[in-house]
C-alpha cells in the first residue's frame, strides 16, 4: 500500500459519491474479465487456488482451534470441500476485536475510509479466487459470481464507504459559538467527535453472501467499528478468503487484523443467537430467514440491528404489448440462479377474463402455458441453464419443491414439473428448473409467504385492480422487496407504484431485454425500504451509516486576553 492510500482512491470515492448523489450508472470495476490486470489467465489460476484449498487447511492466522468444516459441500460435485478453518469460541473474538479496537476508533475517518478502499482494491484483484470460491459453496455460475458475488458487491462496499464518508464529513469538528446573556458576551469553543458504536456482527445467508456483507462490512468499518463476520456453516469459504484480505490489508496499514474477525459455526450447533446476544454486540446485520430476522429485531437490543429478510415478490400482469419479449423476460427472472435471490418473482397475477395483448386476447391458460415454455427455453438447454441457472445450493430446497408441488396439484394445475438438467461440465451438480403452478387467488395459505427457490405461481384475479390489492397488501404483511407490472394503462402503472410504495417493495415496469428484472444497481438503486417484513434496513441510504457511530461534544470557554 502506498504511504498516502488516498493518492491512488481519491478518484474512486469522488466517483462514488457523485453516482450516489446522482443516481446515475457507474462502476468502480468492469464486470468483463478480460479487464482484470490478470487477464483471462486470472480464471486458471482462480480454479487452481480452488483446487489447492480443498481438503486442506485455509491460510488464516487467527484465533481459534483447526477444524474441518462438515456442511460445506460443492453444490456442483456434491463433495464436501474439506476445508479446516480456525474456529475461535465467541469470548476469545470479541477479546481480540476490544484489543484492536482502540487504534482504530482513534484514527482520522479519512484514514479509515483509504483502508476500506484499499480493502476493496485487494477484493477485486482476488476475484478469481472469490468467484470460484462463491461457486463451490453458494452454488451461482461463475458469471455471477464473478459479477453479482464479484464486482456488482464491491460496488455496494464501496457505495457504503462513500455514504459513511459524507455523513462522517457532515459533522464539523469545531466551532465557535457566542451569545449575548444581557449583558454579558459568552463565547464557547465547542468540540465534536465521532464515536464508534463498538463491534458489530455480520451474519451472511448462504446463498448470495457477500453482496450483503460488503455493505454491512465496509459501513461499520469506515465508521470505526471492528467487525465479526459469521458465514453460512455451508457457505464459508468466500467469507474466509474475504476475512483474509481484510486481516492482511489491515496489518499492513498498521492496524491490528484482529478488526475483522470469522466467526464459525455448524449446521448442527448454530452461534448466531450466542453472537448477537453477547454483552459486547453493539451492531447486528443479517441477511436470512424472515423467522430468525423477527428474533434478531427484537433481540439485538441494546446493539442496533439492521436486517434484510425475505418476501413473496410479485408480478401484476394488466396487458402486454410485446408477449413474447415480455415473457422472456419473466421466465429469465424465474431461472435467474434458480430463484435463489431476494429479489426473485414468485406471485404472478393475471386477470381471470383475460389478459389484452396486441394480438388480442390471452386467457390465464394460455399465458401459463406460454410462460412455462419460455423457461423450458432456459431450463432444458444444458449449457443455457448452466450459465443462468446455475445449481441449487441446498439440499432443503429440493425437499420444499417437492412439498409445493403436490399441495399446488390438490389445488391448482402443476403447469410445469421442476426438472433436473444435466450440468454440461458437472454431471453432479445439484439442478432443478422452476415449479410453475396455476392457482386462484383464494389459495393465499399456498402463495401468501415466500417459497425459497425455483417456485412461481400463475394467480388468477377477479381483475387487475384486485391483484393490485392483494399483492400489495402480502406485501405490507408478509414482505417483498420488489415487484414488477406490465400494462398499456398509464393509470394503472401509477396506481401500482403508489401503492407498491405505501406497502414498501420497489416497482419495476414493462421491462424487457437483455438487463435482468431483477437487477439491483449500487449507487443507484435502493435495495429494501425497511417499509415491511422484507427488512428493517436498506443499502443503502444515510440511516444504513449513520447509526454507526454517534457525536459527543464537549465545550470551554474561550480564552481572553
Amino acid at each position: 500500500m502506498s504511504t498516502d492510500p488516498m493518492d491512488e482512491h481519491r478518484s474512486t470515492l469522488t466517483a462514488a459519491l457523485r453516482a450516489c448523489r446522482t443516481r446515475e450508472s457507474w462502476t468502480a470495476y468492469p464486470e468483463d474479465t478480460a479487464s482484470h490486470p490478470n487477464g483471462e489467465s486470472g480464471k486458471a489460476a482462480g480454479k487452481a487456488w480452488l483446487a489447492d484449498r480443498l481438503g486442506s487447511r485455509f491460510p488464516l492466522e487467527h484465533p481459534g482451534n483447526w477444524r474441518v468444516q462438515q456442511d460445506e459441500v460443492s453444490p456442483y460435485t456434491g463433495l464436501p470441500l474439506g476445508i479446516s478453518y480456525p474456529a475461535a469460541e465467541p469470548e476469545a473474538l470479541f477479546a481480540a476485536a476490544h484489543r484492536a479496537w482502540p487504534a482504530w476508533r482513534q484514527a482520522d475517518p479519512q484514514t479509515r475510509v483509504d483502508v476500506c478502499l484499499e480493502i476493496c482494491e485487494q477484493l477485486y484483484l482476488r476475484n478469481f479466487e472469490l468467484a470460484y470460491a462463491a461457486m463451490h459453496t453458494a452454488g451461482q455460475s461463475f458469471g455471477m459470481s464473478w459479477a453479482g458475488s464479484g464486482t456488482n458487491a464491491i460496488d455496494r462496499g464501496i457505495e457504503a464507504i462513500a455514504l459513511a464518508h459524507a455523513a462522517m464529513e457532515r459533522v464539523p469538528r469545531s466551532a465557535v459559538w457566542s451569545r449575548a446573556f444581557g449583558t454579558h458576551q459568552v463565547t464557547l469553543d465547542k468540540r465534536y467527535r465521532l464515536v464508534p458504536r463498538g463491534i458489530a456482527v455480520v451474519i451472511a445467508c448462504a446463498s448470495f453472501p457477500a453482496w450483503n456483507v460488503y455493505p454491512a462490512l465496509f459501513a461499520s468499518l469506515a465508521t470505526g467499528n471492528p467487525v465479526i463476520l459469521k458465514p453460512h456453516p455451508t457457505s464459508v469459504l468466500q467469507m474466509a478468503e474475504a476475512v483474509r484480505i481484510c486481516r492482511t490489508t489491515l496489518a499492513e496499514a498498521g492496524f491490528s487484523p484482529d478488526l475483522v474477525g470469522l466467526s464459525l459455526d455448524t449446521v448442527a450447533e448454530p452461534v448466531a443467537k450466542r453472537l448477537i446476544s453477547h454483552p459486547g454486540t453493539r451492531i447486528v446485520d443479517f441477511t436470512g430467514s424472515a423467522a430468525f430476522g423477527s428474533w434478531v429485531e427484537a433481540n439485538a437490543h441494546p446493539a442496533i440491528a439492521y436486517t434484510e429478510t425475505s418476501g413473496a415478490n410479485s408480478v401484476l400482469i394488466e396487458s402486454l404489448s410485446d408477449p413474447d419479449a415480455q415473457l422472456r423476460a419473466i421466465a429469465g427472472s424465474l431461472c435467474l440462479f434458480s430463484a435463489q435471490m431476494c429479489t426473485s418473482p414468485q406471485n404472478i397475477y393475471v386477470p381471470r377474463g383475460g389478459i389484452r395483448t396486441a394480438d388480442g386476447e390471452m386467457t390465464p391458460d394460455e399465458f401459463a402455458d406460454a410462460l412455462a415454455a419460455a423457461v423450458q427455453a432456459v431450463s432444458t438447454v444444458p449449457r443455457r441453464a448452466a450459465a443462468v441457472m446455475a445449481t441449487v445450493q441446498s439440499p432443503h430446497t429440493l425437499d420444499l419443491l417437492n412439498r409445493v408441488r403436490d399441495q399446488a396439484a390438490e389445488k391448482g394445475r402443476v403447469v410445469l414439473e421442476p426438472a433436473p438438467y444435466e450440468h454440461p461440465e458437472y454431471p453432479g451438480a445439484r439442478t432443478s428448473g422452476p415449479l410453475l403452478a396455476r392457482l386462484d387467488i383464494a389459495d393465499h395459505d399456498l402463495y401468501g409467504r415466500e417459497r425459497f427457490g425455483p417456485v412461481a405461481f400463475v394467480i388468477t384475479a377477479d381483475d387487475a385492480d384486485r391483484a393490485l390489492e392483494q399483492a400489495t397488501r402480502d406485501a405490507r404483511e408478509q414482505g417483498a422487496i420488489t415487484a414488477f407490472a406490465y400494462s398499456a394503462d398509464e393509470g394503472y402503472l401509477d396506481r401500482a407504484e403508489a401503492a407498491y410504495a405505501l406497502a414498501g417493495a420497489a416497482l419495476t415496469s414493462n421491462l424487457s431485454g437483455p438487463m435482468p428484472l431483477n437487477f439491483s444497481a449500487a449507487y443507484s438503486d435502493y435495495h429494501v425500504t425497511g417499509l415491511n417484513p422484507a427488512g428493517n434496513a436498506s443499502l443503502t441510504d444515510d440511516s444504513f451509516v449513520t447509526g454507526r457511530f454517534r457525536i459527543t461534544q464537549s465545550r470551554r470557554p474561550v480564552a481572553t486576553g
